[in-house]
């Protein structure tokens, strides 16, 4: 029997999406670990959302053919 690329992808996501879960469930199954979880969020989107916000704006300034 040959696995094929398709089926080998399926599967691999299934495994992924299992632990992921697995993951999500222990760390938020305890107050210490819905604190850290809820600090990176914030971590993460204080940094990421202006972040994106700049390169998009920098890059609606060049499509308007204004220079940086």
């Amino acid at each position: 029997m040959d696995v094929t690329s398709t089926t080998a992808r399926g599967v691999a996501n299934v495994v992924l999406v299992s632990a992921g879960l697995a993951a999500a469930y222990v760390v938020l199954s305890n107050p210490k670990g819905r604190r850290i979880a809820r600090r990176l969020v914030r971590m993460w989107l204080g940094a990421s959302v202006p972040t994106y916000l700049l390169v998009e704006a920098g890059r609606a300034w060049v499509e308007a053919g204004r220079r940086a």
